[in-house]
């Protein structure tokens, strides 16, 4: 069995990394390039960047911000916002991401999908789904969560998987900062339902929850922001915290 995976993110804005509740009220965390060091030297498994506001914005990704936190890695890295087009994915790709997160784009134009995974592979397009619950089910958002769509998860989330992605990174809006635990229902039938690999997010605060994202969720990786940012959970405590309750970890 796949060893699970802890994946600290970085939310930039403006060149700082930032962290909110449900997609709101941000508050500043810290310099890119000096967390993600951080993060790499103390065993986290993958590190992930959002530039937050760039498909709001109508903008591309920082490519020489990714460029200096890249340089700063031993890990694989993964860079999302702003991406519509093949020549965006090259271009991070050389900054030195191993991988891209499409979100917005690929909502609007789900062939990006199967482009990014046939001219770079599957294993470089991670698809993120931002969703949240209403009376409905969970409805997929634009835009860092702003515009709401007509998609819904699973259905969304199996076409993704069947038009070559390699991962999905699944965000439930409505547990994003809160801290009350992951939203392991639904990762749970995501799971189930898909053959690729769950990045679960939103909700982490504190060790069990990560625990019963792998358990409950049966997700193959947790992303967490603000409970590694501000000293909250350190990732060599929670690895060996996984480890002693016997989930497949690497410490």
């Amino acid at each position: 069995m796949l060893a699970k995976r802890i994946i600290p993110c970085l939310d930039v804005k403006d060149g700082q990394t930032v962290k909110g509740t449900n997609f709101v009220s941000l508050r500043q965390a810290g310099d890119p390039v000096e967390l993600g060091r951080a993060y790499s030297e103390q065993g986290a498994d993958e590190l992930v960047f959002l530039d937050i506001t760039a498909s709001h914005e109508g903008r591309k990704t920082f490519t020489e911000m990714v460029r200096r936190v890249a340089s700063e890695l031993s890990i694989p890295f993964t860079v999302g916002g702003g991406i519509g087009e093949l020549a965006d994915v090259e271009r991070l790709l050389s900054a030195g991401a191993d991988k891209v997160s499409i979100n917005s784009a690929a909502l609007k134009r789900p062939g990006l999908i199967d482009e990014i995974a046939r001219h770079f592979g599957s294993q470089v397009c991670v698809v993120a789904i931002d969703a949240h619950q209403d009376e409905s089910g969970w409805t997929c958002y634009l835009n860092g969560g702003r515009v709401p769509t007509d998609r819904k998860l699973f259905d969304w989330a199996h076409e993704v998987c069947e038009r070559g992605a390699g991962e999905i990174l699944f965000t439930s809006m409505d547990h994003d900062g809160v801290k009350t635990g992951f939203a392991n229902e639904a990762l749970a039938t995501l799971a189930e339902s898909v053959t690729i690999p769950i990045i679960a997010s939103g909700g982490a605060g504190a060790k069990e929850h990560f625990r019963d994202a792998f358990t409950l969720g049966k997700a193959d990786a947790a992303l967490a922001a603000s409970v590694f940012h501000f000293g909250e959970i350190g990732i060599p405590e929670l690895k060996q915290y996984l480890h002693n309750e016997h989930i497949n970890i690497r410490l």
